[in-house]
């Protein structure tokens, strides 16, 4: 039975995949680099040393500092956050439902906590959860299970009681290897990728979350 819900949080709680193209393609354009959105739709999912290990091995760039680039682009989301962070439909009332009816509630992304911080504060959502957990604090990032794992066992949860709610394919794989259930909510352009079906459910938004739980 479901006692525990993990939520991801970029590109799922809160509308930041805009925010943070234009922060990786802000610093990595001054390295030299041109990404587009469809390139930058590869690296979804992941922690930011692996986003910059990757464009790194993409093409690298002169006298590379990748704790630099890492605080460069951290600093930048800092302050798009802090300014333009809005609540995805049906954040809100997933949240409260979820609060109101007894569940354990993470916060499991590959953020820094450092803009874990910021959103949950920029939303005024912090109090909702029992947990928040960086995946910096992973050996891995997604698809590795570990964030969930560890998250789950710093709630006292077994896996088979969690339910993973995830927009990106990585973070689909992640849960599953996890051994838990999982939601997915793609963005509208992925909507029709076959690789979520591997998902338990498959939603457009979260406002019909409040009902996926009432099933499980």
């Amino acid at each position: 039975m479901i006692n525990t819900i993990l939520f991801d949080m970029d590109g799922l709680l809160v509308d930041s995949e805009p925010l943070w193209k234009i922060a990786e393609k802000k610093v990595f354009g001054a390295l030299g680099l041109n990404l587009s959105d469809e390139l930058l739709r590869q690296v979804m999912g992941f922690r930011l040393n692996e986003v910059v290990a990757h464009w790194y091995a993409y093409q690298a760039w002169p006298e590379p500092n990748f704790e630099a680039t890492e605080e460069a682009i951290i600093q930048c989301m800092e302050e798009l956050l802090s300014e333009q962070a809005v609540a995805l439909p049906g954040v809100i009332e997933s949240l409260n439902y979820a609060q109101e009816n007894g569940y354990k509630i993470a916060l499991a992304s590959s953020s820094s906590m450092r803009l874990i911080e910021v959103v949950v504060n920029k939303l005024n959502i912090k109090s909702y959860f029992n947990l928040l957990y960086s995946a910096e604090s992973e050996a891995y990032g997604k698809p590795h299970p570990g964030i969930f794992i560890s998250a789950a066992k710093q709630l006292g949860s077994d896996p088979s009681e969690c339910l993973v709610v995830e927009d990106s394919i990585n973070g689909v794989i992640a849960a599953k290897a996890a051994k838990m259930k999982c939601v997915a909510v793609p963005e509208l352009a992925k909507q029709s990728d076959t690789k979520f079906s591997i998902a338990d459910y498959v939603l457009l938004n979260l406002h019909d979350f409040p009902e996926i739980l009432r099933t499980c």
